[in-house]
């Protein structure tokens, strides 16, 4: 039911989330914040069972912060994203595991942009676009026609728009808005809504 999205481009990632908490049939909250701040320049983007997501992301979160305090730098987002992988796939083998799906993105001074896929069985890949959710059926197929390796801010938003709405077009729930943000070298930079057109029959 959810929908989650991420671009690399040369000097960032773009990520995108839908903001809809919904329980069973009902929408619950139509203003959720999908995304957590691990550090400066790491996001990670969670969906799945509605208590698994925000306890497994903030304690990644909070122990991503406890790494900083203690060793005075923070880690980065190849480390954090393997990091996050080994917790999901321990917990997988025990009585408890978490069933979440996640996206991680992130900015490196000596890497550079890194953006990483990770499934609810903890199976962890880096890629230069990717979804969760049903909305991913619909939008991979885009991604993979019109993405380019080099793609400027701008292209990057118009590939985004695209995505959103054929999920518009397409797809039968209504994820009527979204949360986008940059991740580049100056930090995590929210953008300005992006304006959707209604669906038409």
């Amino acid at each position: 039911m959810e929908y989650l999205i991420g671009i690399q481009g040369p000097d960032y990632v773009l990520v995108a989330a839908d903001t809809v908490a919904a329980s069973s049939i009902v929408r619950m909250k139509h203003d959720h914040d999908k995304m957590f701040k691990m550090s400066e320049k790491i996001l990670l983007l969670c969906v799945g069972e509605a208590g698994d997501t925000v306890q497994f992301a903030e304690y990644i979160q909070k122990n991503v912060q406890l790494y900083k305090m203690r060793n005075g730098y923070e880690l980065s987002p190849t480390a954090a994203a393997n990091f996050t992988r080994r917790n999901l796939a321990d917990y997988l083998r025990s009585r408890t595991p978490y069933h979440v799906n996640l996206l991680l993105a992130g900015y490196d001074d000596q890497e550079g942009p890194a953006l990483y896929y990770m499934d609810y069985l903890a199976a962890l890949a880096k890629a230069p676009f990717a979804a969760h959710g049903y909305g991913a059926f619909l939008t991979l197929s885009i991604l993979d026609r019109y993405y380019k390796p080099g793609m400027t801010r701008e292209e990057a938003v118009e590939l985004l728009k695209k995505c959103l709405e054929e999920l518009q077009k397409r797809f039968i729930l209504n994820l009527s808005s979204f949360t986008a943000r940059f991740i580049d070298k100056d930090g995590i930079h929210d953008m300005e809504k992006i304006p959707l057109p209604k669906a038409t029959s």
